[in-house]
């Protein structure tokens, strides 16, 4: 029977006051910290009373000496990625992953690892790797999963099929248990008698261990007792593994490593269903293969839709796939064993991808799975739970029909895909939880049932926790749930290690996080979170936990998140960010509402970079968050001065350069340095920066004037617009030049003019008609990023006024600074939804690399020519916001076609907008910096071009390094032919 464990022990204060007298590392019980630490990965809500952040073991020790005297529980935490309620508890959680995370030694002939628990896999593989050796099972939260808790666990991953689960690559562990005993667990003869009575124990268990566990690779759930036998090697090491730190606390381990796979193939399958796919599991394991995933298609069409069609490669047909890795000592070997295992695959439907980018972006669309598992085909928010069910792999198929009905029968959906090679399925469901947990508890009864008449487990791989430990009676026999609980008490007898979980569980359906959150948007004026039916309560719950934001995915050209891998700090993750914002729905931790201080501590040093809404597979796009937030709380009242300062720089830039002389004026008196800083200190800045350089002759200006008379541009009114040739795209009609629209927005119209002007050449070179608004058309951005949602949404108004009836015609809108085009196609149809013209402009809208990749002919006559770029080597920084809006696969087509070399940097410049020159904000805009941008302009080669898009990002460049940016325009028109100088 489920009982509840929590109880109150000492009075938190003392709590504190002993920690922070024995521990060298940070003790915190504030309000935001316990709010970020207050859930995993899972459905549950457990705020704990303090969070540590030891620094080494000896701060370990300290803690749980403290912790027993107290009687205050203790939860061990590493990356937070536990889906099933394992990392959260009502009283100490000990974060091992800040400090505790060395790989302490690598010893290649044993081919064994040391390491702290708090150590990430990803850490370790690359430890590792440089003597061709890894660690076998790589789940695929390994980016930002911790060894302790993988160990917790007993996590497995896709290549445990080959490698086997991390229980089968331990070799011993350093733990101190709930009596404070320290011992190394390991195997062997008198491995047991460092807990006295274990022996005893076991030998009076071995027909229900016998008979009960062990029963095949993935029956994680429950204690695994059965590596406590004599056949198995009385490994207490192994026995430890995957009791979810409910009967010790992990300080260091031992582990095996394999030999790195050459040359690995992937086979992918088409099945017209996911129980089809599961049929053929037996006949591609005789294979022997390296991984051995299955995959719903529709998983795929979420890619398709959230990141478009160029993530996915060429699939063969099917409603149900199949990745099969296969390996060799080389590539032949390795295609030879895909070609065999294809033709006992029993379907046509075969594709083989040797190493690649398209065998790559196969394997992040799994390893993305839990965020984009998180919605349904039908955009329905999806929820663990039932994550993690395990048959015998014979029985998949089956089991699979079996369940496809009861989902039918309960009227929900989720996306399955999983280890389908070990028998593990990892489905999310759109359980109707925002009400209450009851219809989860029907749900989970039923289903714990099928996977007991399967003969399978609860878990596969990430333990029973909050979520299944409940179930465990309909999995195992009394007299089995009785010898757990002697395990538990010989171990820990006061309950304090991770109570609630395994033995004497927490309900599954007590401390949900969602049904206590209420609905935070009606009538507020600002976005319209349309895909989270108009509540930005729905919209942080996008946050499922999976934890990619605290993982440097800059190898896999990923952006996210600039502050959190500046400061390593759980507050500057997007994760830490969107806890904090379902504690202000909930209400009752932070209570403050729009205003609560832990809400604005926590978004401080969000960048605005929208990187998240790319990169998070969840979809969570802390930028629009935070503008919202600054929106409630600022509405109508009184800002900090820097949003008048910066918000509102387009107004100042275009008052400054609008008046003849002011310009160069305003220039000279800036150029004095402490004028210069009194300027930046009274708008809120830091005076490290540098103020800006104003247009002495804005580009609009010129165009209305020298451009108009050249011919150069035509400026010209919306009511012009209906008369325009209907050009196709690209296209021409009887020679004469298809219209473009170029816009300029407020960056490049009066801070950086050359930027237009290059454009205007290199669009006529390429046999465009520029078209220039008669009216000035601002986006705006920066009202955007302070929060200023009335402001932007008038300017935005106007801006369909001006631009509208081009886009309706249907006449190409091309933007140059990529934050600003980035509004057009994302933040405006959030603002303006009901507009049409809103969506008409969005479409419309390009970038330059954008337009002049166009598949079809360009110009007047042949397909135009790109500019030769073979002579020229770049340093390239694609902009936050064109990489998660616009994506910049274009602009790379178009470098690379061109004859460019080049190198694109993954991560934010560190500026972003206005958020590095904020006061307060200097020192992490510079460790921003320091994780790519500066470190390669440090190593680039004299010439070597640095091709920033980004007004922001050239400004960084110039500011730090003292090097200057140049716009995609600007090199172009630097290479272009003598014809341009007549076009």
């Amino acid at each position: 029977m489920a009982v509840t464990t929590e109880r109150p022990g000492a009075d938190v204060r003392d709590v504190v006051h002993a920690l922070t007298g024995v521990v060298r590392g940070v003790v915190d019980d504030s309000t935001r910290r316990r709010a970020e630490y207050s859930t995993d990965a899972s459905n549950y809500r457990v705020v704990p009373r303090v969070v540590v952040f030891p620094r080494d073991t000896d701060d370990v020790l300290a803690t749980l000496h403290v912790a027993r005297e107290t009687g205050t529980p203790v939860t061990s935490r590493g990356g937070g990625t536990s889906v099933a309620g394992n990392a959260v508890g009502t009283g100490i959680v000990l974060d091992f992953s800040r400090h505790v995370n060395r790989v302490l030694e690598i010893d290649p002939e044993a081919r064994t690892a040391r390491v702290e628990p708090g150590v990430v896999m990803s850490a370790l593989q690359l430890a590792a790797a440089p003597h061709g050796l890894r660690f076998g099972p790589d789940p695929s939260t390994q980016a930002r999963a911790t060894l302790g808790g993988m160990i917790g666990n007993n996590a497995c991953g896709p290549r445990a099929v080959a490698f086997g689960r991390t229980a089968d690559n331990v070799v011993d562990l350093d733990v101190v248990d709930g009596t404070g005993r320290r011992f190394t667990a390991r195997s062997g003869a008198g491995a047991l008698d460092v807990v006295p009575g274990l022996d005893g124990l076991v030998r009076g268990g071995l027909d229900v261990i016998r008979t009960e566990l062990g029963r095949f690779t993935r029956q994680v759930s429950g204690y695994s007792l059965e590596h406590l036998l004599p056949e198995n090697g009385t490994d207490l090491a192994k026995a430890l593994v995957g009791t979810e730190g409910t009967l010790v606390t992990l300080l260091g381990a031992t582990v095996r490593l394999v030999p790195v796979p050459s040359a690995p193939v992937l086979v992918v399958l088409g099945y017209p269903d996911m129980p089809s796919a599961a049929d053929a599991v037996p006949a591609l394991l005789a294979h022997r293969p390296l991984a051995v995933e299955g995959m719903d298609a529709r998983l795929v069409d979420v890619v398709r839709r959230v990141r478009g069609a160029a993530a996915v490669p060429d699939l063969p047909p099917g409603a149900g796939w199949m990745m099969v890795e296969v390996g060799g000592e080389t590539l032949d070997e390795a295609m030879a064993t895909a070609r065999a295992l294809a033709a006992d695959a029993g379907t046509d439907a075969v594709g083989i991808f040797p190493p690649g980018p398209q065998a790559a972006a196969m394997w992040r669309i799994r390893e993305d799975g839990a965020g984009l598992g998180g919605r349904t085909p039908s955009g329905e928010q999806a929820w663990p739970g039932f994550e993690d069910s395990a048959v015998p792999p014979e029985r998949l198929g089956a089991y699979l029909r079996e369940l496809e009905a009861l989902m039918a029968s309960h009227r929900v959906d989720g996306l399955a895909y999983g280890h389908f090679g070990d028998g593990c399925v990892h489905l999310r469901i759109d359980m109707p939880l925002v009400e209450s947990g009851q219809p989860l508890r029907a749900f989970m009864e039923d289903a714990a049932a099928l996977v007991a008449a399967h003969g399978g487990s609860l878990s596969g791989e990430h333990g029973d926790g909050r979520a299944r430990s409940e179930l465990l009676p309909v999995m195992y026999s009394e007299r089995a749930i009785g010898l757990f609980g002697a395990v538990k008490d010989l171990f820990d007898p006061r309950d304090l290690l991770n109570p609630g979980v395994l033995v004497r569980p927490n309900a599954l359906d007590a401390d949900l996080r969602r049904p206590s959150a209420r609905p935070l948007l009606a009538g507020s004026g600002g976005f319209s979170f349309a895909h989270d039916g108009g509540d930005m309560t729905t919209a942080v719950h996008r946050c499922v936990g999976v934890g990619k934001c605290r993982a440097d995915n800059r190898a896999a050209g990923g952006f996210m998140c600039p502050s959190y891998l500046a400061t390593k700090d759980e507050r500057d993750s997007t994760r830490g960010r969107a806890r904090v914002l379902q504690e202000m729905a909930n209400g009752t931790l932070v209570t403050k509402g729009w205003s609560s201080p832990e809400v604005h501590d926590v978004l401080d040093l969000c960048l605005s970079c929208k990187a998240c809404s790319s990169d998070c597979p969840a979809g969570v796009d802390m930028a629009q968050y935070k503008s919202e937030v600054l929106h409630r709380t600022y509405r109508g009242r009184l800002r900090p001065v820097n949003h008048y300062a910066l918000g509102w720089l387009p107004r100042w830039t275009r008052l400054v350069t609008g008046l003849p002389g002011l310009a160069s004026l305003a220039n000279a008196v800036l150029r004095v340095r402490p004028l210069a800083k009194a300027v930046l200190a009274a708008g809120g800045m830091d005076t490290r920066r540098k103020m800006v350089t104003f247009a002495s002759v804005p580009f609009r200006a010129w165009s209305r004037t020298a451009g108009a008379r050249s011919g150069d541009v035509r400026v010209v009114g919306s009511a012009a617009a209906e008369g325009l040739p209907t050009v196709p795209e690209g296209a021409s009609e009887g020679g004469r030049r298809p219209p473009v629209v170029l816009w300029t927005d407020s960056f490049s119209d009066t801070l950086a003019p050359s930027v237009p002007h290059a454009a205007v050449r290199v669009l006529r070179d390429a046999g465009y008609e520029v078209l220039v608004p008669d009216h000035d058309a601002c986006c705006g951005l920066t009202w955007i990023s302070t929060g200023q949602l009335d402001g932007a949404r008038k300017r935005l108004s106007h801006l369909l006024e001006v631009l509208g009836p081009f886009a309706v015609n249907g006449v190409p809108i091309v933007g140059l600074e990529p934050s600003c085009t980035a509004v057009l196609r994302s933040d405006l149809l959030d603002l303006l939804p009901d507009d049409p013209r809103a969506k008409a402009v969005a479409r419309e809208t390009r970038t330059l690399a954008e337009l002049l990749m166009a598949p079809a002919p360009v110009g007047p006559g042949d397909r135009w020519t790109l500019p030769d770029l073979s002579d020229v080597t770049a340093v390239v920084q694609p902009h936050c916001h064109h990489h998660s809006v616009m994506t910049y696969t274009a602009d790379r087509r178009l470098l690379t076609q061109a004859g460019a070399q080049f190198s694109a940097l993954a991560g934010c410049c560190g500026l972003a907008g206005n958020f590095g020159m904020e006061k307060g904000h200097y020192d992490v805009s510079v460790a921003v910096a320091e994780a790519s941008l500066l470190p390669a302009l440090r190593d680039a080669q004299p010439g070597d071009v640095f091709l920033a898009d980004g007004y922001s990002c050239r400004t960084q460049a110039d500011h730090l390094a003292g090097v200057q940016g140049v716009h995609l325009a600007e090199l172009l028109a630097a290479h272009l032919p003598e014809r341009s100088a007549t076009a």
